[in-house]
């Protein structure tokens, strides 16, 4: 039973992984100007490599990553 308990830790962490790429590339395709859309994908699909895809791509000209840099302000935007 414990060697049952081990795979499924494991197993556990691995899928927390798989879903924070997921999110991380979300949230950096759509700073970028992409849609969360492509970024969800390219995270689900390609785990890891999703995240330093996102962030070696390059930027729209009118996306927030441009007009406020990689970091947004904690505040969000203001006008």
């Amino acid at each position: 039973m414990t060697l049952y308990a081990l795979i499924g830790a494991k197993a556990l962490y691995l899928l927390w992984a798989w879903l924070l790429s997921a999110i991380v590339s979300s949230w950096l395709s759509n700073r970028k100007g992409y849609g969360e859309k492509l970024g969800l994908a390219t995270g689900l699909l390609l785990t890891f490599v999703g995240v330093i895809v996102w962030l070696l791509w390059p930027a729209r000209a009118d996306s927030a990553w441009k007009a406020e840099g990689p970091i947004p302000r904690r505040g969000g935007r203001r006008v």
